[in-house]
């Protein structure tokens, strides 16, 4: 298969977008993008990370890799630059393994879309909420919601004559299949 790797480094996802007329053929893999051990909201970033992994989707992307699956308390043996965190940690001294909200992120885009998933055109622009809705190969369908702001939200969702309102707490991520 013909990719294009993403990298989360620098830029925004709709970087994707931009690139994919030129390059319609190819897949556009993002293939490198990690969480920071020594950021505040490290364990509790699920919504940040739900958020980039929707714009992924949304502009072209077709998988999404973390950047280490699990390090230790600090960071190691990640050879590379930076603070990087594993998706788990393992707390060498204690014996004890956390999970970040990469890892909470990942529960929600990884536990009912299935491999080969389409992407389908959704819209609504409210200010720090994030969606991508999916049709699976079964003909199964999943919505990810994402709030980021830091109050509660009540979300009308739509398909074709059903509505529904969906409340999302702050700072949350919410999952539907129908």
């Amino acid at each position: 298969m013909d990719s294009v790797a993403w990298h989360a480094y620098n830029g925004t996802v709709d970087a994707m977008t931009r690139v994919h007329p030129a390059f319609p053929n190819k897949h556009a893999q993002w293939t490198e993008g990690g969480a920071v051990n020594t950021s505040p909201d490290f364990q509790t970033d699920w919504s940040k990370w739900a958020a980039t992994f929707a714009g992924v989707l949304k502009n072209w992307g077709c998988s999404i890799v973390g950047w280490n699956l699990a390090l230790d308390e600090e960071g190691k043996p990640n050879l590379g630059p930076g603070q990087s965190g594993g998706i788990v940690t393992i707390h060498s001294k204690i014996q004890e393994i956390t999970r970040c909200g990469q890892y909470w992120a990942f529960a929600h885009y990884s536990k009912l879309m299935q491999r080969g998933a389409r992407v389908l055109s959704s819209g609504g622009d409210l200010p720090y909420i994030s969606h991508v809705a999916v049709e699976n190969p079964d003909g199964s369908y999943v919505l990810v919601l994402t709030n980021q702001s830091g109050l509660e939200r009540l979300l009308p969702c739509g398909v074709g004559a059903y509505e529904l309102q969906v409340r999302l707490p702050q700072k949350s991520v919410a999952t539907l299949l129908w």
